[in-house]
């Protein structure tokens, strides 16, 4: 029997759930926003576990993690850019263990769009934090070796969208297989355990595609 979705519309499922999950966003980030109260007293976390506490405790393991990646003024500069793409990416993973609900993640038309998102952005970053002497970093650390070494790289970072895109669907995909298979055989009790795994494995994902992109960020900004 097929399964009930949402948004039945085959070929642009993945982008109709894509948009309602940024929609979804937007919304959190906004009531987020008007639930500080920007005081002396805004910084003392909130007594009772709610909307805002997760969102600081994502907010604050992003700005550890990419701390402890690039250094503590990068990571705060570039850190609204970063959460931002860990949210979204996030929220697109675990809308598929919601019933009625794909994960756009699923889709490699998402998860490519996420890469090259990155990719023009981190050589955006190094164009304007360099200039055209960017184009250093593509050649090298020894002048003679310029020539071997610019194609390669430049071929190198071409295949970094492709790199973060199939990793990302890759791995959904596999997750997703796993729950579907497992929900079938055994439709009580033994599903929960892997929705709780899956939870996991979208969290995790997430990290590692934030990861990649904060190396990808440093390199580009690298002086060295």
């Amino acid at each position: 029997m097929e399964s009930f979705n949402w948004f039945p519309i085959d070929d642009y499922n993945h982008v109709i759930t894509a948009v309602f999950v940024g929609v979804i966003s937007v919304i959190i980030a906004v009531f987020v926003s008007r639930s500080i109260n920007y005081s002396a007293n805004s910084e003392v976390p909130s007594s009772k576990f709610n909307l805002r506490n997760i969102m600081e405790l994502f907010s604050e393991m992003v700005l550890s993690l990419t701390t402890n990646l690039m250094g503590e003024q990068n990571a705060k500069k570039f850190f609204p850019a970063l959460a931002a793409v860990f949210m979204f990416i996030f929220f697109n993973n675990i809308i598929g263990l919601i019933p009625g609900f794909s994960s756009p993640t699923d889709n490699i038309n998402t998860t490519l769009a996420c890469g090259i998102f990155i990719f023009i952005y981190y050589n955006y970053v190094g164009f304007r934090d360099k200039g055209l002497s960017y184009i250093k970093n593509f050649s090298g650390p020894i002048l003679w070796l310029a020539p071997l070494m610019f194609p390669i790289e430049l071929v190198s970072n071409s295949f970094r969208p492709l790199s973060l895109g199939l990793r990302l669907f890759g791995n959904m995909t596999g997750d997703s297989l796993v729950i579907d298979i497992f929900s079938q055989l055994i439709p009580v009790g033994v599903p929960v355990i892997f929705m709780a795994f899956g939870i996991f494995v979208a969290f995790f994902q997430a990290i590692i595609f934030i990861i990649l992109s904060t190396i990808y960020l440093t390199l580009a900004l690298s002086h060295d």
